[in-house]
């Protein structure tokens, strides 16, 4: 796993320990303490691993119930969520380090160049399907608003409200 540097301006980075810690919860869904130092953490002391937990507890990257006298700890985002959480909060940090909002957005395009050209075509399919579900047209899925509400005024005095349904109408005044 590739390092994850921050989740916001008052959380630290993971250290080695922490992310080793979450990819076993990520594969084995949940465990206890006593669960990962008899296998994915063989050789770590209990205590390190209760205090590291704690800590991913604290920054609120776990969940924990009680189970008899010990906790039960599980992620509680997955990878996916977890790697969208962090990328987003960098891309904040970008935008907010220029007061040309244009700089950083260069930055992106040259990077994602480097790396691989098929990145800048699928940056290019993501942003016309946002502007697509900003304009109110199809949202992301492909599916279009299933209710289309039209108000008119009559005279200034009654307000009536059509709601078109797919396949029927109906009026209410």
């Amino acid at each position: 796993m590739k390092q994850v540097f921050h989740f916001g301006a008052s959380s630290p980075q993971l250290g080695p320990l922490e992310e080793r810690l979450l990819e076993a919860l990520w594969e084995r869904g949940n465990a206890t303490v006593r669960d990962l130092v008899n296998g994915a953490c063989q050789g770590l002391a209990y205590t390190t691993v209760m205090t590291t937990l704690d800590r991913l507890f604290k920054k609120q990257l776990l969940s924990r119930e009680a189970d008899g006298r010990a906790f039960r700890y599980a992620p509680r985002f997955t990878r996916e969520e977890l790697h969208r959480q962090v990328a987003g909060e960098a891309f904040r940090q970008l935008m907010n380090a220029s007061s040309a909002s244009s700089l950083p957005l260069s930055y992106l395009v040259d990077v994602l160049t480097e790396r691989d050209e098929q990145l800048l075509n699928h940056l290019h399919q993501v942003v016309e399907a946002k502007r697509r579900e900003l304009r109110g047209g199809e949202s992301r899925r492909g599916e279009g608003p299933s209710k289309t509400i039209v108000r008119d005024t009559y005279k200034d005095k009654d307000l009536k409200i059509k709601i078109k349904d797919k396949d029927q109408d109906k009026d209410t005044a």
